[in-house]
């Protein structure tokens, strides 16, 4: 019984099986926790000298557009260099901003501008050093690995989304604004130092293939061959369903007052529920591994996250929505899990730039349609039918594509294909 428990705990192997995995992986984690604080403590600095909500909501917009630019030509980038050098490179543009954050708030500059400037340069290293990273773990980690990895990665991004803000707003309130920024200028030198010990990861173009060129060309054949690739395209067509469709956390303002009579802390909680979800999933993620049939993984667990938030919206004991929404964020790491295995191991070496790029795009861009759509839903009917509707189309939208796409449902890990 004992040995049947610990199989279903976390899959440390992949830890274990390589050096440069491991530094890679708590090199990402630490900073992750001090790029959380800095997204949470650029905004109350933002809301501070501007007493604008409208003015916080443009650092959303300000990152969004290179976000999405740099996304799709970090990615060209990465799969026509030295991966390594090239997310080295990005990272210390990020370290350097970082440290533009700390002096600024150290001389009372006061710049609403500079704020956004340093969260637009932000975004665009972001989306060059993301892909990046992603495209390098294969190299580094077994095939059969790559799931618990993956789960790995998942967690180390939801401790940070879920600690990193309680510790900035903790930095903000005991020494201000210049020491919040000052821990991500010292946590992030462990993502760089990560970076600066991994050996070369020169790209591996097809046997009689000429190397990439980085460019719009480039671009153009990273999305000519996903429009073949029906396999990885269902991955991003599934992933947009939930995000898209059933995103609920700009109702949770609404929801926190109106379903169950709380306040901010109540807002708080909601937001970071998901998180929680997730990571107790990854908890108990040793079993992940062990799936073949990752198609149908994907298929059920985003039916499971649809099912989770329409549910949620009928809620109105606060503990029962939180417990909804934690099965939310259970079934997203699962789905995220597998989605990432796919698109490392079933694309080609000399393409996953590329669409480790489009994957940044579609992870990051999501959530904010899904924002707009959730909020003109709430707006147009109510809260209550705008979760329950978002979540019931999540659900029929999977049934609809995994109808369309039968071949998805079969995919099987031991024979990867795109």
């Amino acid at each position: 019984m004992a040995s049947a428990f610990r199989k279903t705990l976390t899959d440390v192997r992949p830890l274990q099986e390589s050096l440069d995995y491991r530094r890679l992986w708590i090199g990402n984690t630490v900073s992750q926790l001090g790029q959380q604080m800095t997204a949470v403590t650029i905004a109350i600095q933002v809301y501070a000298l501007t007493r604008s909500t409208f003015s916080v909501g443009l650092v959303g917009l300000f990152s969004l557009v290179p976000l999405i630019t740099f996304g799709l030509y970090g990615g060209a980038i990465a799969d026509a260099v030295d991966r390594r050098k090239l997310a080295l490179v990005a990272s210390l543009g990020l370290w350097a901003l970082s440290l533009v954050l700390v002096v600024q708030a150290a001389t009372g500059l006061e710049s609403v501008w500079l704020l956004y400037a340093v969260v637009a340069l932000q975004s665009g290293c972001f989306a060059v050093t993301n892909p990046t990273r992603a495209a390098i773990v294969p190299r580094l980690v077994s095939k059969e690995l790559l799931p618990a990895a993956n789960a790995l990665n998942m967690a180390s991004f939801n401790l940070g989304f879920t600690v990193g803000p309680l510790l900035g707003a903790v930095a903000i309130g005991a020494k201000g604004y210049t020491f919040a920024y000052a821990i991500d200028a010292v946590t992030f030198t462990a993502a760089v130092y990560s970076l600066f010990k991994l050996p070369p990861i020169p790209p591996q173009p097809l046997e009689g293939q000429a190397p990439t060129r980085p460019g719009l060309r480039s671009v153009v054949e990273g999305f000519r061959f996903l429009r073949g690739a029906r396999n990885l395209r269902m991955t991003f067509i599934l992933d947009m369903c939930a995000t898209v469709l059933a995103q609920p956390r700009a109702l949770f303002p609404a929801v926190a007052g109106g379903f169950f009579g709380g306040g901010v802390r109540t807002v708080g909680l909601l937001q970071a529920a998901p998180a929680i979800g997730s990571l107790l999933a990854f908890l108990f993620s040793g079993w992940v591994s062990k799936i073949r049939r990752q198609g149908v993984a994907i298929a059920l667990c985003v039916i499971a996250y649809g099912g989770a938030v329409a549910a949620f919206g009928f809620a109105r004991a606060l503990l029962v929505g939180v417990l909804f929404l934690a099965l939310s964020g259970a079934a997203d790491m699962v789905s995220a899990a597998y989605r990432s295995t796919i698109l490392q191991v079933a694309a080609p070496d000399n393409l996953r730039g590329r669409l480790q790029g489009v994957f940044t795009v579609v992870v990051a861009g999501g959530p904010r349609m899904g924002d707009f759509v959730a909020g003109s839903t709430a707006a147009l009917t109510t809260p209550t039918l705008a979760l329950a509707g978002g979540g019931l189309a999540c659900v029929a939208g999977v049934l609809f594509f995994s109808a369309r796409e039968r071949a998805f449902l079969g995919y099987d890990a031991r024979h990867p294909t795109p």
